[in-house]
Parts: C-alpha cells; sequence; structure tokens
C-alpha cells in the first residue's frame, strides 16, 4: 500500500511551507516518526516525521515552496526494511562518505616545477604578490630574486588570502523576517528613547536570595523575572504602549502576553509568555526555562510564537552596549536590554562606581506620544531601581517564595 504524505498545517493563516532540507534520500527505507525533512514555514523551522514505515520516494525538491496539504513524497508500506540496513538521514550518509573519501596528495612545489624561485618566492610572500602577478626574466620566464625585489603591489589587485564566495538561497523564514522589517521602517513611525538602570538592587536581592531561590524552585533567579514583572507594572500605568493599530482602529490589550527574544539553530525566535500579569517571580522564570530550551531543541511551535502585546529583547548577552530595536509587529513597543558595565555614578552627591545598564524602548509614536513612551521607560527604572517596594510589596521573601 502506498501512503502519499501531505504537508500538515503548522498554524493558523499559514498556507505554505518551503522543503528547507530532505533528512532523507530518495529510496531509503524510513522508519514511522522518523525525521524525514525540515520545513520553513513564515514563522518557524519544523520537522516532518514518517507517517508510517516503508521505502520513501520524494516528490518534492529541496527549495520547493509547497501548499499546506500537498503531497511532498510516497511511502510504499508494504516494502520490506533491507536486511542489516539501518536507515541515516542523507546529510549523515554525506558526512561518512566525506570521511572515507581519499584525500588527494597536494603537488610539491619546487623550483623545478613551479614559477618562482624558492628565494622570489620567500620576498613575493612576505610582499603579499603572487608569482602570477610578476613578470619573470629568468629562464623560460621564471620569476627571479631581483625579479621578485623590484615587484610593487598594484593598487587594487587581490592579495594571497582566500577571496572565495558562497551563494545561498535565503529560508522562507528568514525572508519572511525581512520582509517584516522592511515593512516595519517603512510602515511605522519609530522612534526609540533611552535610559539608564542602576542594577545594584538586583544585584543585591540576587546575592542574597539566589541560593534559597534555586533549591525551592528548581530555576535560577535571573534578571528577566524583575524586567517582565516591572514592564507588566508599567504596562498598566500606560495602556497606550500595550495597544496596537488595527486599519483605523486602536486596539487595547487588558491582559500582557510579553514576548521574550530568545536565540535558536535557526537564528532569532520570539515565544510568548502568556498572562504575564498573573506570574510570579517563580512563574517567570519557569516559563523562560521552558521556552528557551524549546526553542533551542527545535521543538517551539508557531501557537507558542503566536500573539504578544510587547516585546523584551537582549542584546547584552552578546555584548550590546546600546541598540535601538526593532519593533515586532502588529505590536507597538520594544524595550531592549543590554549589558551591564561598571560606571561611576552621582550617588547621594558621591561618585560611586555601580554596575549600570542602558534600556532602549522603540515605539511607533503613531499610538504612542512621547509622554507616555517616555513615562513608560521611567516606570520600568523605577520599579528595576527600588525592586522591593515596586514589586516584591517590601516582602522579597514572600514574593520569591510563591
Amino acid at each position: 500500500m502506498i501512503l502519499e504524505m501531505k504537508v500538515p498545517s503548522p498554524g493558523e493563516s499559514i498556507t505554505e511551507v518551503e522543503i528547507a532540507t530532505w533528512l532523507v534520500e530518495d529510496g531509503d527505507y524510513v522508519e514511522k516518526d522518523q525525521p524525514i525533512a525540515e520545513v520553513d514555514s513564515d514563522k518557524a523551522t519544523l520537522e516532518l516525521p514518517a507517517e508510517e514505515s516503508g521505502i520513501i520516494t520524494l516528490k518534492a525538491e529541496e527549495g520547493d515552496a509547497v501548499e499546506v496539504g500537498a503531497v511532498v513524497c510516497h511511502i510504499d508500506m508494504d516494502a520490506a526494511k533491507p536486511e542489516g540496513e539501518t536507515s541515516k538521514p542523507a546529510a549523515e550518509t554525506k558526512k561518512e562518505e566525506a570521511k572515507e573519501a581519499p584525500k588527494a596528495e597536494p603537488a610539491k612545489d619546487t623550483y623545478a616545477t613551479g614559477t618562482a624561485s624558492p628565494a622570489a618566492k620567500k620576498i613575493l610572500t612576505e610582499k603579499g604578490i603572487s608569482a602570477t602577478e610578476v613578470k619573470g626574466t629568468g629562464k623560460d620566464g621564471r620569476v627571479t630574486k631581483e625579479d621578485a625585489v623590484k615587484a610593487v603591489p598594484s593598487m587594487g589587485t587581490p592579495g594571497l588570502g582566500a577571496r572565495g564566495v558562497e551563494r545561498k538561497k535565503l529560508s522562507m523564514l528568514r525572508r519572511k523576517v525581512a520582509e517584516r522589517l522592511v515593512a516595519v521602517k517603512n510602515e511605522t513611525a519609530m522612534l526609540t528613547t533611552f535610559n539608564e538602570v542602576n542594577m545594584q538592587p538586583i544585584f543585591d536581592l540576587r546575592k542574597q536570595y539566589k541560593e534559597d531561590f534555586k533549591s525551592k524552585h528548581g530555576v535560577g533567579l535571573g534578571f528577566m523575572s524583575f524586567f517582565t514583572l516591572a514592564i507588566v507594572r508599567a504596562l498598566k500605568m500606560y495602556p497606550a504602549v500595550n495597544s496596537m493599530i488595527d486599519g483605523k482602529e486602536m486596539v487595547s490589550f487588558n491582559f500582557q502576553d510579553i514576548s521574550i527574544a530568545v536565540s535558536g539553530p535557526k537564528g532569532l525566535m520570539v515565544p510568548v509568555i502568556r498572562n504575564a500579569e498573573n506570574l510570579t517571580f517563580r512563574g517567570v522564570e519557569s516559563e523562560v526555562k521552558r521556552l528557551a530550551i524549546r526553542a533551542r531543541e527545535g521543538q517551539i511551535t508557531v501557537d507558542e510564537m503566536t500573539g504578544g502585546t510587547f516585546t523584551i529583547t537582549n542584546g547584552g548577552v552578546f555584548g550590546s552596549m546600546l541598540s535601538t530595536p526593532i519593533i515586532n509587529p502588529p505590536q507597538s513597543a520594544i524595550l531592549g536590554m543590554h549589558n551591564i558595565v561598571n560606571r561611576p555614578m552621582a550617588v547621594n552627591g558621591e561618585v560611586v562606581i555601580q554596575p549600570i545598564m542602558y534600556v532602549a524602548l522603540s515605539y511607533d509614536h503613531r499610538i504612542i506620544d512621547g509622554k507616555e513612551s517616555v513615562g513608560f521607560l521611567v516606570a520600568v527604572k523605577e520599579a528595576l531601581e527600588n525592586p522591593v517596594e515596586l514589586l516584591m510589596d517590601n516582602n522579597p521573601t514572600k514574593a520569591l517564595e510563591m
């Protein structure tokens, strides 16, 4: 019996996917649930598992765009598994073949067979000049030491380094991200406001409570819980920041679904922490850890990345000091976190070295006024610099136990 495997729907509103990579070759025997392909949608890269065991016949090429529901391969379920054969992904087979292939012995470069004498070759290498660029005056046109001494590099002439060029088709996900980013720049009135945060109060709390927090809850007490809860508080104070434009209407939300940018194997992904306003410090840290692991392991679903009313991105983990983050449409604002650096700061009339983070809020000026954007960022700063009072109700022990 021949099974026709069709492209399943990765999520709502997705009508087309692209075959990014076949993990098996035409004619391979595949096991049920074995990953046979990676498919790109405009929101995520997903694995396509075999629905049954049997011999596979591919019906689409890598790079093909296929509609959801279209047949991409046949599986002959009556075919017997070849004896002693274990199914391997095509990529693995190619790697093994590459290992087994004998390496060609490089040709020896000697004075007799080369174009430059050893002395000339040494001089040209030091000058960064290829022997082919020098007209030799020696026997049979060989380049002599004198030729090499007189040789002068010509302006704009490539040196001896590698100058290879690789051309690779962008994945559907990357193309969609590019389109959305350009659309944000062209279709929104995006501005960015900046501030700085003294992270010492959070450092002190983490130093005092992080060991008990981890032993009690099984997750670390990081910065994301403080930032997420500070943002939830600020969004309640400035609801326009928790809104978006839909045609001629302004849509405001009475909940806070916070998107967090995390790095995955296929690039940046933005899963969503649902109803962050109902979460405690433990709840936020647990959800951040869960989503980050799923993103890194390629298990994140489209539904987990859909929606969100506000985004946090942390360029600081890569060493960024300051940036202007781009809004994640259709949202109206995004907060950029950056690295923490000890800087001199005036505290009670004295210069004190404190751990400082620069923060940036990019926002759509069509829907958020300057007063609201600045006020929002100041509210975030105030909560981060006074977390015990504004985020923990003056009882950090209780706040971190829940």
